[in-house]
């Protein structure tokens, strides 16, 4: 799985409305601007303002194999 380019190029940041950067590893969708990341959940990036983690959590989110 991962972001294709075409849908970077129209995803914001809910946030600051900058961009988000793919994260594969992770399964996620960063804002460097804001220093928080959201997940992407079955393919679908999840970019409510109230589902933005800090960057320090990171490490903390599942590899998406273990994800419920």
């Amino acid at each position: 799985m991962s972001i294709s380019k075409e849908l970077l190029e129209i995803l914001a940041c809910p946030l600051c409305k900058g961009d988000l950067k793919w994260e594969g590893s992770f399964y996620v969708l960063i804002c460097e601007k804001c220093g928080v990341f959201y997940q992407v959940v079955d393919d679908i990036p999840i970019l409510l303002p109230d589902s933005a983690k800090p960057l320090s959590e990171l490490g903390k989110v599942p590899p998406p194999s273990e994800q419920p």
